[in-house]
């Protein structure tokens, strides 16, 4: 954020500094003891924000609350939001590095550095007690009895190798529980695909199935030679027993094994003894990446994009993100290689050597083999981060063009845009949509009813709405509490003028502009208050972009629009007819349109959509009714 650049809460950066509360959390701030310990920042609802460790408290904090150009974007928004922040004092570094992971965890503060994926890594479960056990996938083991194959890699990996084990043994697939369904329906349609043995058949046996299960047990413990020399023997023998469609069943068997065999060791890699770790820092995005080697060969690779994280010193970034990364895992290499030295990397590796039993070592390269996989990891994280970015630097890109072709001295990321729908005095409704970045942010459209109007009048809708957006973002109401960095008006220059008045009415500096239809309704300019338009049909992106802005704003005012005269119309004055309920009423407007019309058709013309006796009521209803005076 760039000194004068509004903030959430409308204030500037150099306002902040000025204010009472910020001087007072200053204060505070260099009161602190020069103690290890950690920080705990808070907003004015108690959500803790922000987590931090500290080797001396009063250095750390009194960072944030020093106007220091050198503050990043993020950490200005940080500071800005801290209503309040406590500190715990520990006697150690290390004290607060393990006290720092566990309050992240358990708090997720929105500034810290969160990794997504903190479950684990996956085991395969077998409940040998059950008559027909099923492998299922589970995060981590429990002592309930039944047996754990693994640690995996990832989920979809493991989930591989399960599906592989049901292909090559044949074994059941399908939602089926045995021995319940067995002889109940015909086998399904994996069995006559040559997927599925037919476990629910009747001549199938516990015995055959509990077999096959043994030696997928023995497959998942890597006895593939043993269950291979096995498979080629009944092979072998059925072929000199002719029986020759049996023998090419157990061939195909033994082929299936093999590739799992194969698949089996790559999976399993994930208990490597060598981890190393990449990371890289976009202008959008960075990247995080863990490459797995066991015995010298890389065997599973992890990853995590994340939005660019907020503290600047790549060495404290990497340092949370290890801590995080394997205090959540079930399993530690006996390496870890790092792209750069981590100032707490001593409190760490014992922290880490703590979980595991047993020594880690927290390495650096500089150069040789070691060095080589530090840029392989850092190439993967690099590649990830610019396939990642690629939209959104096409959407960074086109809403630099904008803000320049509009004049702006600044990039707009926030648009909102207004449109009017009314269908006499009773429905007129306004419309407000977000756009950030170039896309739609639903969750921050509204709808407006307007108030006290005398009939319809685009000018004066226009002004209510904005003005009472506008005032509630300075009452403080959170639904509207974001200023828009430009404001699109449905219409031409007299709709943007008014806009331009209400926010001169509110002391408030926000870029409005007109979108301007051509004769096909299409949005063909942009006009400022004073009536000069500019052209954006020779720009294609930009021309794209307003039209679809224009386009979901219309769609949304005439979507409320319907929904509002749907309900009242719900509310018709059929209604107190007597014999006169939803269904009749929805034949009677069905058929004639409206109210005024249901009141001005005859007698016979009601009783050709109604029945008799109604068509009366409704007649007379409307008919010997007295008079309004």
């Amino acid at each position: 954020m760039v000194p004068g650049k509004k903030t959430e809460k409308g204030k500037s950066w150099s306002q902040i500094c000025q204010s009472e509360g910020f001087r007072a959390l200053k204060e505070k701030a260099h009161s602190l003891p020069l103690k290890p310990g950690v920080y705990i920042m808070q907003d004015e609802k108690n959500t803790v924000i922000y987590v931090g460790k500290a080797k001396a408290l009063k250095n750390r904090v009194s960072q944030y609350f020093q106007d220091s150009a050198t503050h990043t974007e993020k950490t200005r928004a940080m500071v800005s939001q801290i209503h309040h922040f406590d500190v715990i004092i520990t006697d150690s570094e290390f004290e607060a590095l393990v006290l720092e992971c566990a309050l992240i965890k358990r708090h997720k503060p929105h500034y810290n550095i969160l990794l997504k994926d903190d479950k684990g890594y996956p085991y395969i479960r077998l409940d040998g007690r059950e008559p027909y056990p099923r492998f299922s996938i589970v995060t981590r083991p429990a002592e309930d009895g039944a047996r754990y194959f693994g640690p995996y890699g990832s989920r979809g990996a493991t989930q591989g190798i399960v599906d592989a084990l049901c292909a090559a043994l044949k074994l059941p697939t399908c939602g089926k529980k045995f021995p319940r369904d067995i002889g109940k329906e015909r086998p399904c349609l994996n069995h006559h695909m040559g997927r599925c043995d037919g476990w629910c058949r009747p001549e199938k046996t516990e015995e055959e199935f509990r077999d096959t299960i043994g030696q997928a047990i023995r497959l998942l413990e890597g006895k593939f030679k043993e269950v291979g020399e096995e498979l080629l023997g009944e092979m072998e023998q059925a072929a000199e027993e002719l029986r020759f469609e049996r023998a090419a069943q157990l061939r195909d068997r033994y082929r299936a094994i093999e590739l799992l065999g194969k698949r089996q060791k790559v999976v399993a890699g994930s208990l490597a003894d060598t981890d190393v770790i990449g990371y890289h820092r976009g202008t959008a995005k960075s990247c995080f990446v863990i490459l797995h080697y066991s015995d010298g060969e890389l065997a599973a690779k992890d990853m995590e994009l994340m939005g660019t994280p907020m503290e600047g010193e790549d060495s404290r970034v990497i340092s949370a993100l290890v801590g995080q990364y394997y205090l959540s895992r079930a399993v530690m290499p006996t390496q870890i290689l790092l792209p750069c030295e981590l100032e707490d990397e001593v409190s760490l590796t014992r922290m880490l050597s703590g979980q595991a039993g047993r020594r880690v070592n927290l390495i650096t390269p500089r150069r040789g083999a070691k060095a080589d996989l530090i840029r392989l990891a850092n190439t993967n994280a690099v590649e990830e981060v610019e396939r990642a970015t690629d939209r959104e630097e096409r959407q960074s890109k086109l809403m630099e063009a904008v803000g320049k072709l509009l004049g702006l001295s600044e990039t707009p990321r926030r648009m909102e845009a207004y449109d009017i729908s009314n269908t006499g005095r009773d429905d007129i409704v306004a419309s407000m949509t977000v756009f950030v970045d170039g896309r739609p942010r639903k969750r921050d459209y509204r709808h407006f009813k307007l108030k006290d109007l005398d009939g319809p009048d685009d000018y004066a809708s226009m002004h209510q709405v904005l003005t009472r957006r506008f005032r509630r973002y300075l009452d403080g109401d959170e639904k509207f509490g974001i200023l828009p960095d430009l404001l699109l008006i449905d219409g031409g220059t007299a709709h943007a003028g008014v806009a331009q008045g209400v926010l001169e009415e509110l002391d408030l500096t926000i870029p409005v502009f007109g979108m301007v239809k051509d004769d096909r309704h299409r949005t063909r300019a942009l006009v400022n208050p004073e009536g000069r338009e500019i052209g954006i049909q020779q720009n294609q992106a930009i021309f794209s972009l307003i039209g679809q802005i224009q386009e979901e704003t219309h769609r949304f005012a005439i979507e409320f629009n319907r929904l509002q005269r749907r309900g009242r119309v719900q509310g018709s004055v059929l209604d107190e007819i007597p014999g006169v309920g939803p269904k009749r009423r929805a034949e009677l407007l069905k058929q004639f349109k409206s109210v005024k019309a249901v009141k001005e058709a005859s007698e016979g013309q009601l009783a050709q959509v109604v029945d008799k006796r109604t068509a009366q009521a409704v007649y007379g209803f409307f008919h010997t009714r007295p008079r309004e005076g």
